[in-house]
């Protein structure tokens, strides 16, 4: 039998704002890396069972996952929140700044983690839907290439969890607090990395014309990589090659062995991907061949791109507008960063969403960035009627 129009509203979170607020600078204040999150776990886990969910601990890691059944619905909804903090050194000055020397939340995770916790009490309590909601708060999101999301599909999140659609967000620096911003399709980048070492021939730097500089080499791959996207990938398309450090000799007057390029790649298209590692390697082996030097690239996939599936993009769109109003919902743009939520989508239908931190928030990763509570029930809103309204038959 279907529901009653009768979603969650903002109206109904402002009760719990000084709860949601509460909860997310605790976690703020005592942040915890990737693959240190235990106590966060079972903090979260201890609220979720507390409130009646069935609670698996230790799911890839320190990931835990809450299910809840109502009714007698077959289709199921997941959403995801994300726990682990940075190694930065906060610089915010806040009350409730880190008490963890050189770890921060400079990502928002605790935002995050904050909103779906609000959420996840306010489906338990009022029990509106007809089906299966499973929370997934995932460990591990920053850890790079083997972070949190593979790492929970590999301990059988999907086949010890079903579910038929995955959400998750973002917090968005320089939109504003409570706003939401969604994109079908490539949404986030594929990230990867390259490790270019450069062998040449050592000696006295008095003496070049006796060794293979492999200095001059690296500098000659840097700027000859910068044209792989201005001469190589369609102007149509978007792609980042950014090399982010040289490594290469102690001393002024010694040619080393040896330079090492340490290298990101970003792009939004398989075939465009594919384009930048071939043209990467090919231009390493040929510029340092061509200096009597030899090049060894290790090349790392990343996590590939964020995709929103289209109908759940929409449905996403429509359930904010009716929350927010349709002129606090807008388009996002293409972002260069990654996110190991692609792993999700990869398996299932879902969307991404981003919700703005405010218009002069420092951006994120910075060790003066925090998020914006102001956006607590917005999120935690959005959550419970999204999972309302999708379980509604």
């Amino acid at each position: 039998m279907p529901l009653t129009n009768d979603y969650a509203n903002l109206s109904d979170f402002e009760p719990a704002k000084a709860e949601l607020t509460a909860i997310r600078r605790h976690l703020h204040a005592n942040p915890e890396l990737s693959f240190e999150e235990a106590e966060t776990a079972r903090f979260v886990a201890e609220k979720l069972e507390a409130w009646g969910y069935h609670v698996t601990r230790n799911v890839g890691g320190h990931g835990v996952v809450a299910r809840m059944i109502v009714g007698s619905g077959t289709k199921s909804i997941a959403i995801r929140a994300d726990m682990d903090a940075l190694p930065i050194t906060e610089q915010t000055g806040l009350d409730h700044a880190s008490k963890v020397a050189g770890k921060m939340h400079a990502c928002g995770h605790d935002g995050h983690t904050a909103m779906l916790l609000g959420a996840a009490e306010y489906l338990a309590r009022t029990r509106r839907f007809n089906g299966t909601v499973t929370l997934i708060f995932q460990p591990a999101e920053e850890a790079g290439a083997v972070s949190g999301a593979p790492a929970m599909i590999a301990d059988g999140l999907f086949e010890r969890f079903p579910f038929d659609v995955i959400y998750g967000l973002h917090n968005h620096p320089g939109a504003p607090e409570g706003t939401f911003l969604m994109r079908t399709g490539p949404l986030m980048a594929a990230a990867d990395t390259a490790e270019i070492t450069i062998t040449g021939k050592g000696g006295h730097a008095s003496r070049p014309h006796l060794t293979i500089d492999p200095v001059v080499v690296a500098c000659h791959l840097v700027v000859t990589l910068q044209t792989v996207v201005s001469r190589s990938v369609d102007p149509t398309q978007t792609a980042v090659v950014t090399v982010g450090a040289i490594h290469s000799g102690e001393a002024s007057n010694v040619i080393p062995e040896n330079a090492k390029l340490l290298m990101t790649v970003r792009s939004f298209d398989p075939k465009v991907r594919e384009l930048l590692e071939t043209r990467i390697r090919k231009l390493s082996e040929s510029i340092a061949e061509g200096f009597g030097a030899k090049a060894e690239i290790d090349y790392v996939h990343g996590h590939p791109v964020v995709v929103n599936s289209e109908t759940e993009t929409e449905f996403a769109w429509t359930v904010a507008e009716e929350l927010v109003g349709a002129d606090r919902v807008t388009t996002c743009g293409l972002i260069p960063g990654s996110e190991d939520f692609s792993h999700f989508l990869e398996h299932k239908p879902g969307a991404f969403l981003r919700l703005g931190n405010g218009v002069n928030s420092a951006i994120l990763h910075s060790a003066r960035y925090d998020f914006a509570d102001e956006s607590l029930t917005a999120g935690a809103a959005m959550w419970a009627r999204l999972t309302e309204r999708y379980l509604d038959e």
